[in-house]
């Protein structure tokens, strides 16, 4: 059994629905299973397979253009990835971009392999000037999805949401 939530990740896909979201973009990450799952498995959704993370970028700005609201799917090291996209595209060109990014190498990082890219997420993100809020408890994660949302589209601009260990993760025992 995997010790991703399911029901985390049902909360957050139906947050994400409820916002109007019919398009998600990602690659295949063990903190995104269950919600990539859930989008592949529902007809009213969108769910475009990508080959590397800042295609997502372009998959959303074309989803924006025809008037579809997107969700970009993403580990932190894929947020990483995508900061050429996200800066050369979302940024110059006022693009709306909702980006959820599997927040690994926080407290608790059992991989050290995720351990680097987890401690510069967020002061990239803050330089970037890109605005951001942490999904830690399931109490907050519809009303922080959806003001993420709301700012993303009011200020045309990227927003991230980091999925955060103790949202996602459930300790086996």
């Amino acid at each position: 059994m995997s010790p991703v939530s399911t029901s985390a990740s049902r909360l957050v896909y139906d947050a994400l629905k409820s916002c109007g979201v019919r398009l998600m973009s990602a690659l295949p990450e063990t903190w995104l299973v269950h919600l990539i799952g859930l989008a592949e498995a529902d007809p009213d959704m969108t769910l475009v397979r990508l080959a590397k993370e800042e295609e997502g970028v372009g998959i959303s700005a074309g989803a924006h253009l025809a008037g579809v609201k997107s969700a970009m799917l993403m580990q932190n090291h894929g947020f990483l990835a995508s900061i050429n996209g996200i800066v050369s595209c979302a940024q110059l060109y006022r693009i709306p971009l909702l980006m959820l990014v599997s927040y690994r190498g926080e407290f608790g990082e059992r991989d050290p392999w995720q351990t680097e890219g987890g401690g510069v997420t967020e002061d990239l993100l803050r330089a970037l000037r890109i605005p951001f809020a942490r999904l830690e408890n399931p109490s907050h994660v519809s009303h922080r999805i959806a003001k993420a949302q709301t700012l993303a589209h009011s200020a045309n601009k990227p927003v991230a949401l980091l999925l955060c260990r103790d949202l996602m993760w459930e300790e086996q025992t």
